[in-house]
């Protein structure tokens, strides 16, 4: 069950399909990003889409699945291709920059639904490829 909820999550992500991941998710969710706040809620979660997909065009690549015996844990590795569309706050300026980074992410289960995601990235090779 674990794997196909993150097949289904990602498959949706590739697609830029905001509101089939969202339906994937609890009420509650928690999301911890590589950097940042901590968001709590699905309206943050949406927020946040909303701003990655205005900012970012991404695809994920090749991704490896891991689950816990019991489907209450899963991570994802993967490779992150991108384009940096426009300028992201005080990060710098957008020029339709392409990367490549390897992604891990970590997920919380219950009742078929994501009810946490924490994801981790290595940002000095995010800024060293868009000219940080």
């Amino acid at each position: 069950m674990s794997d196909r909820i993150l097949r289904d999550y990602y498959a949706a992500f590739n697609r830029g399909d905001s509101a089939a991941m969202l339906a994937l998710l609890t009420d509650d969710v928690v999301h911890e990003p590589s950097q940042g706040a901590v968001r709590n809620g699905k309206a943050a979660f949406a927020e946040f889409l909303d701003h990655m997909n205005r900012c970012y065009s991404e695809t994920v690549i090749e991704p490896v699945f891991l689950t816990s015996a019991d489907g209450t844990r899963a991570a994802a590795e993967f490779m992150l291709e991108g384009e940096y569309l426009v300028t992201d706050g005080d990060l710098p300026a957008a020029a339709g920059q392409r990367y490549r980074l390897r992604v891990g992410a970590f997920f919380e289960i219950r009742d078929g639904r994501i009810a946490r995601v924490s994801n981790h990235y290595n940002l000095a090779d995010w800024l060293a490829q868009v000219g940080g």
